[in-house]
């Protein structure tokens, strides 16, 4: 209730800025406990959510709030993305709200404060309680795209509950052509070769970040090369450069379109991953989740984990709880008696 009245004031604002002055509020609110294990809590690549329900990265950027976010409600925060060194991204305007959409277009850039920076933030809490994931990416204008993962990993990867490694995002020319397969082989070898030279067999698991745009040959490339190399999890997806139907004046902006006119193209590429590896490596279900029916159509078609980000913007900080809250209604509904045994029960 208190978001309703208070939201005609932020969307009055700046998107940007209004981003900036919602992190700060964060900061400057008294720590909460992160949510307790419930009846969603489940496990993936030995960690243990107490729910499936993350935040996505692109809020924390800087890893400034991350327990704030885990005490509003969610299972998970996953902070960035991060590059090796800071960088100021793409000029302003670059954010914008979709309102008669219920979406988001952004082009930000990867802009963040260096991996130095977060880094030291995460070592002032590293024995606090709630799993934090590290989104990493690399420079606009790195000579060597792969040096710069592998540095991070080799930086973030004692500091972090997961390292999620970032192929997808739209606004860094040429960082997509990651996902082809030759390249994708080169990068994993890479990021994982840096955890173990830090961390041994003890590292961090390892996820990796998917665009929604892809090719059915790349979304079976990807899949197997996933599986060879052992990684943790999927994320699908990333924001989309796809453009159909939308009806707000900012829709022609170029860069990355979240938010409800993402959930159909992400719900199907969800289900192309679980087909492409049939079920054998686990899947995080992000794009247009705004309600418990969404995040639990996610689970039913193969996800063990969900994230969002965008629906914040519209329904603010009380959405985890009710979606967490939802979530255990239709997971009662529908007779399981854990996400494990719903997941892919589509």
């Amino acid at each position: 209730m208190l978001f309703d009245l208070v939201r005609p004031a932020i969307f009055a604002l700046d998107p940007e800025r209004a981003h900036r002055l919602t992190v700060a509020a964060l900061r400057a609110m008294p720590r909460r406990a992160p949510a307790a294990a419930g009846p969603l809590a489940t496990t993936l690549a030995g960690l243990r959510f107490p729910n499936p329900v993350g935040l996505a990265a692109g809020f924390d950027k800087n890893g400034e709030v991350p327990d704030a976010l885990l005490g509003l409600g969610f299972g998970f925060a996953e902070v960035g993305s991060i590059t090796p060194l800071p960088q100021a991204g793409n000029p302003t305007p670059r954010l914008f709200r979709l309102v008669q959409d219920r979406a988001v277009i952004n082009r930000m850039g990867f802009n963040n404060e260096g991996g130095d920076a977060l880094a030291r933030r995460l070592e002032g809490r590293r024995d606090r309680a709630g799993i934090v994931g590290v989104n990493i990416g690399a420079n606009k204008d790195s000579a060597d795209r792969i040096a710069d993962y592998a540095q991070l990993t080799r930086l973030l990867a004692p500091l972090a509950s997961y390292l999620a490694v970032n192929i997808s995002s739209p606004n860094t020319p040429g960082l997509r052509a990651l996902q082809d397969e030759g390249a994708l082989t080169g990068l994993l070898d890479a990021v994982l070769e840096a955890r173990s030279e830090v961390c041994g067999e003890a590292g961090p698991p390892i996820f990796l970040k998917v665009a929604p745009d892809l090719e059915p040959a790349d979304i079976d490339a990807i899949s197997r090369i996933a599986l060879d190399r052992r990684l943790a999890a999927l994320i699908v997806s990333n924001t989309t450069i796809v453009r159909t139907g939308l009806r707000s004046r900012h829709g022609g902006e170029t860069g990355g379109l979240s938010g409800a006119p993402l959930r159909d193209l992400a719900l199907q590429r969800l289900r192309d991953f679980r087909s492409a590896s049939g079920g054998a490596i686990p899947l995080v279900g992000v794009g247009g989740i705004a309600s418990a029916e969404d995040a639990w159509t996610r689970i039913r078609a193969g996800a063990s984990l969900v994230q969002l980000y965008s629906a914040l913007v519209y329904q603010g900080p009380g959405l985890a709880r009710r979606i967490v809250r939802g979530m255990e209604r239709l997971m009662r509904r529908d007779g399981f008696g854990t996400i494990a045994e719903a997941v892919g029960s589509e």
